[in-house]
């Protein structure tokens, strides 16, 4: 092994099927903590996306189509990252939850390239998302209550606390 690289920490849970039904929680960090998406905060707090949607929900909506089983339960853009629940319901028998973020990854990726150019959006530097993610096994109503209030949350505490 190269020493010239520190050895990353592993941050999924060993042994668990993250194609099995249940609910997580899912935050992607923009690269460096970059606020690309200072223009969407707040939007869209615990919704289900839609067609019409920011480029952010509408891959979102897409993920629903690209993958049978999967539901949004809700989500909340911040300036420098994203929060969502995701369901994955009895009837998904497909991709484990780290295959469909790094698609949710790439499609975002490749429209805020297109928004970019078009001049619509912040240039971004070298990436726009972190290499990795942070996920949660939701485990029962309690904790997807408290999950869902602390995004509903988290745009008016980040307008708070910003200083």
């Amino acid at each position: 092994m190269d020493r010239a690289f520190p050895r990353r920490k592993e941050i999924r849970l060993k042994q668990y099927d993250y194609s099995q039904p249940g609910y997580y929680s899912v935050t992607i960090c923009t690269h460096q903590r970059q606020k690309l998406f200072s223009s969407l905060v707040g939007a869209h707090l615990c919704v289900r996306p839609s067609s019409a949607d920011s480029f952010l929900g509408l891959f979102l909506h897409e993920l629903e189509q690209k993958y049978s089983g999967v539901l949004v339960d809700c989500y909340a853009v911040m300036p420098d990252h994203l929060h969502v629940i995701l369901a994955l319901t009895g009837a998904h028998t497909g991709a484990p939850l780290p295959e469909m973020i790094k698609w949710y990854k790439t499609q975002t990726t490749n429209a805020y390239i297109r928004l970019v150019k078009r001049g619509q959006v912040p240039p971004f530097q070298k990436h726009v998302w972190q290499r990795g993610y942070y996920d949660h096994v939701i485990r029962n109503d309690t904790d997807l209550a408290e999950t869902r209030q602390y995004i509903a949350n988290n745009p008016l505490n980040w307008t708070l606390n910003k200083d």
